[in-house]
This record gives structure tokens, C-alpha cells and sequence, in this order.
């Protein structure tokens, strides 16, 4: 099971339902900082990955604003969303191996910490893999 699809589909999996409530994250450009850390049979050293966006006030309004994108081959299973951040349960099928994922994200207003664990079976045998993302509010878009 490819490495990298998992966590692509691990992290950035929020597309959920509509929020009942405004998240509370306050708009501007944002800048998000995920590292993965992976224990198995294969050595895999530590990933850090960072990204920006723009987050404007009408995303946050909008029922159909995103944190995760759940990928062809995933299932999501549970979630719950309110204003102060996210749970999530999925599982995801792929080339002869599955993954389950836990993830969690609360919102800070200029702040976001979270962190997604999987646990897979794949022809490279079991791994666990362990995220933690945070994201800082760094000003105006």
C-alpha cells in the first residue's frame, strides 16, 4: 500500500458535512505544518510537510468548507464536528491493504492543532503511522 496516498488521504481528509456552527478560526493566510513519524518493519525516517492558504470569512461560512478530503478508496465512518474543532474515524482500501485512520483537529481561533494516527496491513507488513499538524494564523491574505 503506497505510503504517500494514505497520508495525503490521513491529513487533509475533512470534507465533511455542513458545520452547525462558524469554526472558530480566524481568517487570513494561514500556514500548516503536519510531520509524520512511522513505526514498522521498514525504516521510514520522519516527514514534515508545510503548505499556505488563504482562508477568507466566506469559506468559513460556507457548509461546504473543507479540512479533509476523503480519497477515492476511503470510507468515512464517523465524525463529529462542532465549532471547536473535529473527530474523525475512516478506513481506506488500497493495492491489497487497508488503513484505519483516527484523526482529530481543534480550532484555537489563530491556532490549529490536531493530530491523525493509521494503522495499516500491507505486502510491507504493519505500520503505524503518527501526525500532528498545527497550523498558525500568520496575518492578512
Amino acid at each position: 500500500m503506497p505510503f504517500r496516498p494514505l497520508l495525503a488521504a490521513a491529513v487533509l481528509a475533512l470534507p465533511l458535512s455542513a458545520l452547525a456552527e462558524t469554526p472558530n478560526i480566524v481568517p487570513g493566510q494561514w500556514q500548516f505544518t503536519s510531520t509524520t513519524s512511522v513505526r514498522g518493519d521498514v525504516p521510514i525516517p520522519d516527514q514534515t510537510e508545510s503548505h499556505q492558504e488563504c482562508i477568507v470569512q466566506g469559506d468559513l461560512d460556507d457548509a461546504d468548507f473543507q479540512f479533509l478530503e476523503v480519497e477515492e478508496g476511503c470510507e468515512l465512518l464517523e465524525h463529529n464536528v462542532s465549532a471547536d474543532g473535529i473527530d474523525y474515524r475512516m478506513v481506506c482500501h488500497a493495492e491489497g491493504g487497508e488503513a484505519n485512520i483516527d484523526g482529530s483537529m481543534t480550532f484555537l481561533g489563530e491556532s490549529v492543532e490536531g493530530n491523525v494516527s493509521i494503522d495499516t496491513e500491507s505486502p510491507m507488513g504493519q505500520m503505524q503511522l503518527e501526525t500532528t499538524i498545527e497550523g498558525e494564523r500568520l496575518g492578512d491574505c
